[in-house]
């Protein structure tokens, strides 16, 4: 097969992968509009800029820079055009500051791909990044309002920031660059303090599943770069019996979870979230009631904490699954790309985000389903939430850097095996 025949087919792919998420975000948008007692164009040019935004990313990607795949970012934009939809169900200024975020988050990847192209310009970006990450959980510390319990987020007036996610795209990439050359017991103890140090600072704010999202990643970029399950299994116990000694002289933090596994005991007191999406979302069946048409809309945190379940119960559970599977491809994109990956920076880096992004969407789907306490965590690029779209698509950038796309495979190649010539009998040798 000629390399012109597989180029048209891998068109023709991308093509139709675009067309068919395209003809769903019209139908999810018809969906939307229908619902309004009065059109409102403003929705329409949302919805519609959102769809020639994906087109036009495409075709400028594939003209300008010959890349034939876009896999990795058709995904990201289906999970978005999901969470676009559901803030669009709730209202008009959630559709717009959801879009907004979206266009930050791609303005975020593109120029993460340009910085990290380069090993050696990654590796002068560790020390700032590093001094970045402290200093914005610093200020969040000190300028953050308590909401709910926790200190996550600065008013800034006109909109709301939550540092945390910020941190978590700098966190990959001063792990990725310290521990990408041969490891060091220098570069691993400066790694562990910086660990430490905003682990330590998600506590002090009472995030606990950011906190553990951390803890997660720093042992997947050790395990990554040492191999070491021995060290690996150190430092875990190390960690629970720190979060022992928390649990024992702060008792408020195991009252957060007490509910966990018991929440029908407490359904109209802290475990009324999970109760609800249980019931609602298994109402939905597997088409959903229809976008807008569901009850847990109006349970707190719906389109934040809660939004697997909204769109269990109005989408459906099939819509849901092609969610989960969603990500599953971007962990298997990751993994294939870190084993051709040209650097270990990228490797560990690819890896690394791709188990961020997998280990956040199981807190929170298993959190608002029982099977975890409830942190608390964002459905990363669909949760409503400009912070949280921001980091994704930040995350999503280690992972294209890897570089590895899903070519077809090439046809083998027959080699003739060189025939040993051998000496006539009776001749000389």
């Amino acid at each position: 097969m000629s390399e012109t025949v597989v180029k048209k087919q891998s068109h023709f792919q991308q093509i139709t992968v675009m067309a068919l998420m395209t003809a769903f975000q019209l139908v999810c948008a018809a969906c939307v509009l229908c619902r309004q007692e009065e059109l409102s164009l403003k929705m329409v040019y949302i919805f519609f800029g959102y769809i020639a935004a994906e087109w036009i990313y495409m075709l400028i990607g594939t003209l300008v820079t010959g890349n034939d795949y876009f896999e990795l970012e058709a995904i990201a934009f289906f999970l978005s055009g999901i969470g676009l939809t559901v803030c669009a169900s709730f209202s008009e200024d959630f559709a717009l500051k959801q879009i907004i975020a979206i266009g930050l988050g791609l303005a975020v990847y593109l120029v993460m791909l340009l910085l990290i192209k380069d090993v050696h310009v990654a590796g002068l970006l560790r020390y700032p990044a590093a001094v970045g990450a402290v200093g914005l959980l610093a200020v969040n510390l000190v300028m953050a309002q308590n909401i709910n319990g926790t200190l996550n987020w600065i008013d800034l007036g006109f909109f709301s920031v939550q540092p945390s996610e910020f941190v978590k795209v700098a966190f990959v990439l001063v792990g990725a660059v310290s521990l990408e050359k041969l490891l060091s017991s220098v570069s691993l103890t400066r790694y562990i303090i910086f660990s430490l140090g905003c682990v330590g600072a998600l506590f002090l704010m009472k995030d606990f599943g950011t906190a553990l999202i951390f803890f997660f990643t720093f042992i997947l970029i050790a395990f990554m770069r040492s191999g070491d399950i021995r060290t690996i299994a150190l430092i875990c116990t190390v960690a629970l019996m720190g979060a022992a000694l928390i649990i024992y002289f702060k008792p408020y933090v195991a009252n957060r979870f007490a509910a966990y596994r018991h929440v029908w005991d407490f359904m109209d007191t802290t475990g009324y979230q999970q109760t609800r999406v249980l019931i609602y979302s298994a109402s939905g069946g597997l088409f959903g009631l229809g976008i807008g048409e569901g009850k847990l809309r109006d349970v707190y945190a719906a389109s934040t904490d809660l939004v697997f379940g909204l769109i269990c119960e109005e989408m459906g559970l099939l819509i849901g699954i092609a969610v989960l599977l969603s990500f599953a491809g971007i962990a298997f994109f990751a993994i294939r790309s870190a084993k051709t990956a040209a650097s270990t920076f990228y490797a560990i880096a690819a890896v690394s985000a791709a188990g961020m992004l997998l280990f956040q969407l199981s807190l929170n789907v298993f959190g608002i389903t029982d099977l975890l306490p409830l942190t608390g965590v964002t459905l990363p690029f669909v949760s409503r939430g400009g912070s949280s779209m921001i980091c994704s698509w930040g995350l999503l950038a280690y992972i294209r850097a890897a570089g590895a796309p899903f070519e077809p495979p090439k046809p083998d190649v027959a080699v003739k095996k060189p025939v040993k010539k051998t000496a006539p009998k009776g001749g000389a040798a």
